[in-house]
């Protein structure tokens, strides 16, 4: 079943890469008593993924957290080390979370992975973004297109706030 608009999120723990090495971040330290805006990607370093929706994100920044948002994190089915490069190679280090779901079990658990399979990738994240405060989806917005990002993009999102 697919989390909905008012749904609380499951707990779930993922993984952030610092210069100290991996920390685990629970959706209870990122979401409590906070305005969150998480976007999910099927993974880092895809095309759409690296060329699009992140940017989207990162030029949009100051724009997002000034409308109240006290976060932003980005979400992908990958190891923390790739997100950390990923991080590293986009310019995004330090100004937003690129989050780990390593074994999908927060995208499980939301009910939105997909099986990329068939294309060499495995289970990985539907494209998506959601408004969360305090734990709750407040908006979300799941691209029925996975090569697209506009519905789940930064100004789709900005538009929201």
């Amino acid at each position: 079943m697919t989390i909905a608009i008012g749904d609380k999120l499951p707990a779930a723990t993922f993984k952030e890469k610092t210069a100290d090495g991996p920390v685990e971040i629970t959706t209870e330290q990122l979401f409590a008593g906070k305005r969150v805006v998480l976007f999910a990607v099927p993974g880092a370093f895809t095309p759409t993924c690296s060329l699009n929706h992140l940017p989207g994100y990162l030029e949009n920044r100051d724009a997002i957290l000034a409308k109240g948002i006290d976060d932003i994190a980005v979400l992908a089915v990958n190891d923390w080390h790739v997100m950390g490069a990923w991080a590293q190679s986009s310019g995004g280090l330090g100004k937003i979370h690129f989050l780990a779901d390593w074994d999908a079990g927060f995208t499980k658990a939301v009910g939105l992975d997909a099986d990329l399979s068939a294309g060499g990738l495995g289970v990985r994240s539907k494209r998506y973004s959601m408004l969360v405060e305090d734990g709750v989806v407040k908006s979300l917005n799941v691209e029925e297109t996975p090569g697209q990002a506009t519905v789940s993009g930064a100004a789709a999102m900005l538009e929201q706030l």
